[in-house]
């Protein structure tokens, strides 16, 4: 963990919010234009997230069809991870350099060939490279659209507080996870063809989100005097216990999220005697689908109290998922994943809107790199060290091995927030 000082801030694109020219029609006009860009760019992720999560409820058939096992399975997931990890590292910052769209338009369009791919090479390697790939263009997008989104908002709704753009970032990032694993689901348990029906769906999804992208407003100009590219680093932006307890917070939030898109659905075929390719989707979906209602639910508390309630959420649902495993009870795994998934919105959010507050403008795209890469190496790790678990221990016990590291990671976590707030409440005694 660095900190350092960074490149010289690139201009946005466009008046400046309070700028005089953002009262005439002119400027209404312009506003209009980033109101509706908004409502793109976030239709654009939530489309391109869902399509990384297409896979999840086919894993089982892909399983019966080329035998191969569980920690194949976790192998394919993290290939998508290390995809995400490796385009954090290269790419993940330039936005900032050569604008949004110009990272977001290629992007996309990566993933509509790893739909192709998908399609046209149904075999195990195939699936291993459209996954890379997949995981390749999620990694470009992510920060970048979140801070275009952070930007659409600020443009469209000068002086607002940053309420919908917590929202309906975390809400694309999060609620696109669950949605294409719940349409994937569907296809596959009532449609013909479930291996190639599905991404027929999304590259057509995905070829309108480009176009909505290409008609956005660009935030950032491209930079003439740009700095000498680096791989991204991570960074701590603002308060450095807060940014730890935030960047822990995303990879435990995001260990669970992979724990549920990769193994769950075979979990529930498995060890609890479900097999059914709809009701694998759904399980996904639940779990993202809570993850996105709970940032909605908390976006009125106070940071800390939210922080905390995600915290025990998280450590509760994991137990009941454990449990539900343990008695082969699906009522009670999918409670707990509910309350699980709730619990990882709320530290996922919880941790996106510290970053983005912290970090001063000219840094935006790259502090929020840092902290999706070390979110998707919660993705990799926890999950790939379930998989080689299941290789060796029944998998509920790799399940209650996973559920003990994740509960004393989190309350390493809540050690940080507690210190963190006392330390401000010491700085603000003082200032008085």
């Amino acid at each position: 963990m660095t900190t350092r000082a960074c490149a010289p801030p690139s201009r946005p694109a466009g008046p400046e919010p309070g700028s005089p020219g953002t009262g005439t029609g002119r400027g209404r006009a312009s506003a209009r234009r980033h109101g509706a860009g908004f409502w793109q760019i976030a239709g654009s992720l939530l489309t391109v997230m869902a399509f990384s999560m297409v896979p999840a409820p086919l894993f089982p058939l892909y399983q019966q069809r080329d035998h191969f096992s569980t920690f194949m399975v976790t192998v394919v997931f993290a290939v998508y991870a290390v995809g995400v990890v490796v385009s954090l590292l290269l790419a993940g910052h330039v936005s900032d350099w050569v604008g949004r769209k110009r990272i977001l338009i290629p992007a996309i369009a990566l993933e509509a060939a790893a739909a192709v791919l998908f399609l046209v090479r149904p075999d195990l390697p195939a699936l291993i490279a459209a996954r890379f790939l997949t995981g390749i263009g999620v990694g470009l997008i992510t920060a970048t659209a979140t801070a275009h989104l952070h930007e659409l908002h600020s443009r469209h709704r000068p002086g607002a507080a940053p309420t919908r753009f917590e929202l309906v970032s975390t809400a694309a990032n999060v609620g696109g996870l669950g949605v294409g694993p719940l349409v994937t689901g569907f296809l596959a348990q009532f449609a013909p063809q479930p291996l190639h029906l599905p991404y027929v769906v999304f590259a057509v999804l995905l070829l309108l989100a480009l176009v909505a992208v290409g008609l956005t407003p660009e935030t950032v100009e491209e930079r003439l005097d740009r700095p000498s590219w680096r791989p991204q680093r991570i960074t701590a932006h603002g308060d450095l216990t807060r940014y730890l307890a935030a960047a822990a917070g995303t990879f435990s939030a995001f260990g669970v999220l992979g724990l549920f898109a990769s193994l769950a659905p075979g979990f529930v075929a498995g060890t609890l005697h479900h097999p059914g390719r709809l009701l694998a989707g759904v399980t996904v979906f639940l779990v993202f689908a809570a993850a996105a209602g709970s940032q909605a639910a908390t976006s009125r508390m106070r940071p800390g109290l939210a922080s905390a309630a995600g915290l025990v959420a998280e450590a509760a649902g994991l137990v009941m998922v454990a449990a539900g495993m343990s008695v082969a009870n699906l009522a009670v795994f999918l409670v707990g994943g509910a309350v699980t998934g709730g619990g990882a919105g709320v530290l996922f959010k919880s941790g996106v809107s510290a970053v983005t507050a912290m970090a001063v403008t000219a840094m935006r795209g790259e502090a929020l790199a840092g902290l999706f890469l070390i979110a998707y190496f919660g993705m990799i790790i926890p999950t790939v060290g379930m998989g080689i678990a299941t290789e060796y221990v029944a998998a509920i016990t790799a399940m209650a091995w996973f559920t003990g590291v994740l509960v004393a990671l989190l309350a390493a976590i809540g050690g940080l927030l507690v210190a963190s707030y006392r330390r401000e409440r010491r700085t603000a005694a003082l200032a008085r």
